[in-house]
């Protein structure tokens, strides 16, 4: 089996899995004031140390949780919060289109409680621009949350100049940065943003981890209730092993991330040029976003048909989004930018990892001619 889904998750390094297995051997809760406590709480820190090192930022700044969803779901739910508990009354939230639905659901739940959405549109190459931003901004714009790098496509937003307007407006900033890490290069301080979210297995870290980033002199209250871990703003027995495999796997991802883009960049070339005799195949990623992702339509094939074979010809990929698997429904960000439902739902994601070989692109290009033609009528 060729693995092709490493925007989904990157499978876990060896590294990784040999710092989990080091701190899940450990019995104490990091809480806890005894020694076997405390050498928990060391692995903790240390863990977290590593992912501020690697973001550059302050340890302090970085709030360790579940994941992405749960990091994305925190910033919307919490600046809501905090705008209600100060005006009263609900407010206006700026968002996109093609967000993850982690950011889309939350907002979507929000729109159901009164508060006034913006949901950007992008261009033909799923991109916003700040004076787009600027045109929607209010006296009671609450927050605006704009994603770094897509999921489905790879576009790269211009994160800090949509922060610099968010900014001259006092609107605090959040980005899903979650596929940046180890493959885009970042800067949250240049960048002005005021949070940030991340998923530890989009980087060879474990699953069910990740990190809000809360710049300095930025509010964001609990969602949750319960204890006083993580400064009070995540309440619950942190997953010490989860956060030290996390800080050792984005150590290393960091430390090679020239080296990786360009070899991401290599290799989707050659997956391009290997792919280009299919009939009719169009491309839907930009040329200048993450080199991780290719995504491409195969216009009049049944979309499950091509996913299946694929499957059975060895090749993991993905329809869309991990969190649409096992579904044909149509992908929201291809139709936001002007693809047909029957062209969406015809559609691959294609996505790369530092372990992958020009071989297994090879074989995936000519995997997809097989199924191209298998699953067109």
């Amino acid at each position: 089996m060729i693995y092709l889904d490493y925007a989904a998750t990157h499978p876990m390094t060896p590294e990784a899995l040999a710092a989990y297995a080091e701190a899940a051997a450990l019995p104490g809760n990091p809480a806890s004031v005894h020694v076997a406590g405390q050498a928990a709480r060391e692995r903790l820190e240390e863990g977290r140390a590593r992912v501020a090192d690697a973001l550059g930022v302050d340890p302090r700044t970085l709030i360790a949780n579940g994941g992405g969803t749960e990091g994305d779901n925190h910033v919307l739910l919490g600046a809501a919060r905090l705008w209600e508990e100060q005006h009263g009354r609900p407010g206006h939230l700026v968002t996109t289109q093609t967000e993850h639905s982690a950011v889309l659901a939350p907002a979507r739940w929000l729109s159901a409680q009164g508060w006034d959405v913006t949901f950007l549109p992008p261009d033909r190459e799923g991109r916003y621009v700040p004076e787009q931003l600027a045109e929607v901004l209010r006296g009671n714009t609450a927050l605006v949350s704009i994603h770094h790098a897509n999921n489905e496509l790879g576009t790269v937003q211009a994160t800090a100049a949509l922060a610099a307007v968010a900014a001259a407006y006092g609107v605090p900033y959040h980005t899903d940065a979650v596929q940046a890490p180890g493959v885009l290069p970042l800067d949250l301080t240049g960048w002005g943003v005021s949070f940030a979210t991340f998923a530890a297995h989009k980087w060879g870290g474990p699953r069910g981890v990740g990190f809000v980033y809360v710049r300095r002199g930025s509010e964001l209250p609990p969602v949750t209730l319960g204890g006083g871990q993580e400064g009070g703003l995540r309440p619950g027995t942190q997953n010490t092993a989860g956060v030290y495999a996390a800080g050792v796997a984005l150590t290393h991802a960091a430390a090679r991330r020239e080296e990786t883009f360009a070899h991401l960049t290599a290799l989707r070339a050659r997956f391009m040029d290997r792919a280009a005799s299919i009939s009719g195949l169009r491309v839907n990623h930009p040329g200048d976003g993450s080199p991780k992702i290719a995504s491409v339509t195969v216009p009049g094939a049944d979309g499950e048909a091509l996913l299946m074979n694929l499957d059975l010809l060895g090749i993991s990929a993905s329809a869309g989004s991990a969190c649409a698997a096992g579904t044909m429904q149509a992908s929201h960000v291809l139709t936001a930018i002007g693809l047909g439902e029957q062209d969406a739902r015809a559609s691959l994601r294609f996505s790369f990892g530092r372990p992958t070989t020009p071989a297994e692109v090879e074989t995936a290009a000519d995997a997809l001619r097989q199924a191209a033609e298998f699953s067109r009528p």
